[in-house]
């Protein structure tokens, strides 16, 4: 059956992220409890469990889509969703791992509807918490006492690996007025879609699945992982900053070069120009031309190019999941999820 089909007993996309949050945030907090002291304090308040005053509080921070993934992926190949437990925890850490240190690098001072961590105790404490957690996340599988772990410590560590790298090569093309889109892609493929397609892989691999569906899972996490990113760069500079949580053109305000705009400014066409103008002026750009460059990039081309970039990676994830011979209701709520992470708008 295709995996474009829906069925009476598929749960839909809320249902699936409300039983992995369940599953994963009690074995997630037991992980962040390995922090001393004041650390463990920062780490709390950056997931939404606590106050600035260490109060806690009724948020639940980020929606666990790749812990969801993980437990899915699992399940998909036959596997117990609760024997991937630690690849989804460790999943989970290293991406908030990454996102604290993206706050500090790119400044941000708003994340999920608060102040992110480094502007209420500090960008060393901030600094400091994210590396606790990249080292937590590969203590939780090497300790795991699964016959996976191993071999899962070595998938997630490639993984990390290729998102520095993806992160480094984000802040080296900022300083440069010669990016191209395949350049572009690469940073994405690196920064984003390698984490997706190791939480996919890992929930695979811990779900005891045959070498060619942990192969087949990975290439899936990492197409959604593309569209995902695509579709990031589109909310940032088109979202609703009410939803979204953050300010509107925070992008375009850090002359990020994002696939939108890299697809503009490589267009050819007169609104490229101008936005090339706009984005190596030395001077900071007001409100007003931030929206300009907003409209230059629409203009171009890039925003229509980026979204057919979106509907083809996540169609081409959708093709894996068909061809990998997985469970059916498993299969089709990965595809659920993969549609919810790439049309999401929060």
């Amino acid at each position: 059956m295709a995996v474009l089909e829906t069925f009476t007993d598929d749960r839909p996309a809320d249902e699936v992220l409300r039983w992995s949050r369940a599953m994963v945030e009690p074995a997630l907090r037991t992980a962040v409890d390995e922090l001393d002291e004041p650390m463990r304090h920062v780490a709390s308040y950056h997931f939404g469990w606590c106050d600035e005053q260490g109060r806690p509080t009724s948020g639940q921070g980020g929606k666990v889509l790749r812990p969801a993934l993980t437990l899915l992926c699992a399940e998909a190949v036959g596997g117990a969703p609760s024997s991937a437990v630690p690849a989804a925890v460790a999943v989970e850490l290293a991406h908030n791992f990454s996102l604290l240190h993206d706050d500090v690098m790119d400044g941000d001072h708003t994340r999920r509807h608060r102040r992110t961590a480094w502007t209420v105790f500090g960008v060393d404490a901030a600094v400091l918490v994210g590396d606790g957690l990249l080292t937590l996340a590969s203590h939780v599988v090497a300790t795991s006492g699964h016959p996976a772990a191993q071999d899962g410590t070595r998938l997630l560590s490639a993984a990390l690996l290729d998102l520095v790298n993806g992160q480094a090569a984000d802040l080296e093309c900022e300083g440069r007025d010669d990016v191209d889109v395949a350049e572009c892609l690469a940073m994405v493929n690196g920064k984003t879609a390698a984490l997706l397609g190791a939480a996919c892989a890992l929930g695979a691999s811990f779900g005891n699945a045959e070498q060619r569906q942990v192969t087949g899972m990975h290439e899936f996490g990492r197409q959604v992982g593309m569209a995902f990113q695509i579709a990031d760069d589109l909310l940032g500079i088109w979202g609703d900053p009410d939803v979204l949580g953050k300010p509107v053109h925070a992008d375009l305000r850090a002359r990020k070069k994002t696939v939108p705009v890299v697809a503009a400014l490589t267009s050819g066409t007169p609104a490229g120009q101008q936005l090339a103008e706009l984005y190596n002026r030395a001077t900071p750009l007001s409100e007003s031309e931030l929206a300009h460059a907003a409209e230059l990039i629409e203009a171009a081309g890039g925003r229509a190019w980026a979204r057919e970039q979106t509907d083809a990676f996540l169609a081409r994830a959708l093709g894996q999941l068909e061809a990998a011979g997985v469970r059916r209701r498993a299969c089709a709520e990965l595809a659920t999820l993969a549609r919810l992470i790439v049309d999401r708008n929060h």
